[in-house]
């Protein structure tokens, strides 16, 4: 099974004839396409991130809401899709504040068939790198959320490398607590050392060990 298989490209652009053109050259690479001939029909015919959203194709300028409008309103109901922005001649500092703003690539009219196809099938498994990683991110923390105030505390001072007897310094507690301690982490979370708990705690927060 392919990203073309199990994954919809959604085409926003208010002008007709190129959208039928967008579709055209998608369909003809065996991409699912659906079209919106405006910012405001996409939001209305997705009220909710669709499962299958492979990326967005996207015009810049739009008449109502534009296509950067689109993009801060879709982060702001915490949607995390992948963005090919369409510019026109000129647009070049729009499309820089969109890649700012996390777009995965733009395109700039007129352009090749094949600068587009490549951009999209790109945005494609960035979306689905994104959703692996969101997936494992989660997953990390219901493991770590098992574990109780005091564990929580035990676990990151042996991630950060601390042994026992450092451990029971900074949290004032025995050596033989810590190591009760430490054996529930392992048991809870099923890792093995403490350089696989500290992958574990990043994976579920970069920041975990600041």
């Amino acid at each position: 099974m392919t990203d073309r298989d199990h994954c919809v490209i959604h085409v926003v652009d208010d002008d007709a004839a190129f959208r039928r053109s967008l579709v055209f050259l998608l369909e003809s690479e065996d991409w699912q396409v659906r079209s919106h001939a405006s910012a405001e029909a996409f939001l209305e015919a997705c009220a909710a991130p669709p499962p299958d959203l492979g990326c967005l194709v996207l015009d810049i300028r739009m008449p109502g809401m534009s296509g950067l409008e689109l993009q801060h309103a879709l982060q702001a109901r915490g949607w995390r899709v992948p963005i090919v922005f369409i510019t026109g001649h000129g647009d070049v500092e729009l499309a820089v504040q969109a890649m700012k703003r996390g777009a995965a690539d733009f395109v700039e009219k007129p352009f090749k068939d094949q600068a587009l196809l490549d951009a999209v099938a790109a945005a494609v498994r960035r979306g689905a790198q994104d959703r692996a990683q969101a997936v494992r991110r989660c997953e990390a923390a219901e493991l770590l959320a098992r574990l109780s105030p005091r564990e929580r505390q035990v676990a990151r001072l042996v991630a950060l490398g601390s042994p026992n007897k450092i451990v029971a310094r900074e949290l004032g507690i025995s050596e033989k607590t810590v190591h009760i301690h430490r054996q529930h982490v392992m048991a809870k979370t099923g890792v093995g050392s403490a350089a696989e708990l500290a992958r574990l705690m990043l994976r579920a927060d970069p920041a975990a060990l600041d």
